[in-house]
């Protein structure tokens, strides 16, 4: 009864007939009670020092360990139309096979002689190329006999300079020689003259005198006119030896001229062969990729393009394979706050979608069907969900991953810290501190090298 009123019934009732009554007020704890209190406290207090494993969960998928093992989408390298499909939808390729035939939409490559006709011209420019270069030698032959001849039209202007040198000389002699000849036939007529006028030479002593005189001069002036005219050869030897190297000087230059137009006009054939031949392997290539292959073995998963007459654009998804041999790994995404906890080699626990597991995250030896790994690689920059990815292939030490994961797969992962004891991982969770860093024995061992 509660009591809340002044009028008691206690004495109205017998108590001792009602078992409830009885229990609730002279009811006295027994031994056993106690003892298990006592065992309860005493069981908590040691449960609080046994070692408890850090962990770090996070949720991931199944994908491949190398990046050429993951789904990959076969684009069209050039704009066409799809003409023939060849496979469907889980479909088991070979790397090369033909997979689809598109057609071509651009009027550029509409001609279906368009290979020929591009080695025709290539053809006829070669040919005009070869022409260019037999004019270029004709012109070098032209240029080397000019210049023989120029060196021998020179010589020979030399030679008559020479000459006229010489001849100057002779005549310069020979002028002397007339002046002595006319001063010795003056002075012996002027003797003659004295000696007629005493009456000792005869009038015609005096005009063989006067006759020799004359013919002296005459030779005298012979002998200048002679010496005038062999200076004047040689300047006009001199005169034709200028007019030579200017002449044939000339011709080089024009030849050489037209030398460097012809090899303009060779190197522009050059260069326009060169860009024919680049279009033509172009035009080659391209006929080419109107059959979409296989890029490696695989599975055919899923068309993006798929409609007969549909246009596809150059680099545009048209379907994607799976390539058919793969090494399983896990990515996980970890909090950046985390991301320091984690290394390579550290160990990881795996949960999968769809195979049935009991875990305890704080004692990794005692769940059942989790499954090990280890971390091989950690990105250095974050990813657009805020997180740091990282990639973990199976453990080979420990058993192997069920064969019938398929990537894309869910995963739960427990990244495995350090062991602590239960109240220090309570405390730490109260608080909210994050885990204590763990060092692998390996990390150990080679700080311990370096110091």
């Amino acid at each position: 009864m509660l009591n809340i009123s002044n009028n008691s019934i206690d004495h109205k009732i017998e108590k001792t007939e009602f078992n409830s009554f009885s229990l609730l007020k002279y009811h006295k704890p027994s031994r056993l009670f106690k003892r298990s209190i006592l065992i309860t406290i005493i069981l908590g207090a040691i449960i609080l020092f046994i070692p408890w494993t850090q962990n770090i969960r996070s949720k991931g998928y199944v994908t491949a360990l190398k990046p050429e093992q993951r789904p990959q989408s076969i684009n069209s390298l050039i704009d066409g139309r799809i003409e023939k499909w060849f496979v469907n939808e889980g479909n088991y390729v070979n790397k090369g096979d033909t997979i689809l035939f598109i057609s071509e939409i651009k009027d550029t490559y509409f001609d279906p002689q368009l290979l020929e006709r591009q080695g025709s011209q290539i053809n006829s420019k070669a040919q005009s190329l070869t022409a260019y270069k037999s004019k270029v030698r004709a012109l070098d032959n032209q240029i080397t006999a000019l210049t023989k001849t120029k060196r021998l039209k020179i010589k020979q202007a030399k030679n008559y300079i020479a000459q006229a040198k010489l001849r100057i000389k002779s005549d310069s002699i020979d002028y002397q020689a007339a002046i002595t000849n006319e001063n010795i036939a003056s002075k012996q007529l002027g003797r003659a003259e004295e000696l007629f006028n005493k009456g000792l030479k005869s009038l015609t002593d005096l005009e063989l005198k006067k006759l020799k005189l004359q013919e002296t001069s005459a030779k005298l002036m012979s002998a200048e006119n002679k010496l005038l005219e062999t200076k004047n050869k040689l300047i006009n030897a001199q005169v034709e030896l200028y007019s030579i190297q200017n002449q044939y000087d000339d011709k080089i230059a024009k030849a050489n001229s037209e030398k460097q137009s012809s090899l303009s006009m060779k190197f522009d054939s050059e260069a326009a062969i060169a860009k024919m031949q680049n279009q033509y392997t172009n035009y080659s290539v391209r006929q080419g990729m109107y059959y979409i292959t296989a890029s490696q073995n695989g599975y055919i998963t899923q068309a993006v393009k798929f409609g007969l007459g549909e246009t596809v654009k150059a680099g545009e998804e048209l379907i994607t394979i799976m390539p058919s041999k793969y090494d399983l790994a896990v990515a996980m995404y970890i909090e950046p706050m985390n991301i320091p906890l984690i290394q390579k080699g550290q160990e990881i626990r795996f949960m999968f979608d769809g195979w049935p597991t009991i875990v305890f995250s704080g004692w990794p030896n005692l769940s059942y069907g989790t499954f090990g790994g280890k971390v091989v690689a950690i990105d250095n920059f974050i990813s657009p969900n805020g997180k740091y990815r990282i990639l973990v292939s199976p453990d080979k030490e420990d058993k192997e991953w069920p064969s019938g994961l398929r990537l894309g797969s869910g995963a739960n992962g427990l990244a495995l810290l350090k062991d602590v004891p239960i109240w220090y991982e309570l405390w730490r969770r109260l608080n909210g501190f994050p885990p204590d860093y763990y060092k692998s024995n390996h990390e150990k061992n080679e700080t311990k090298t370096k110091k």
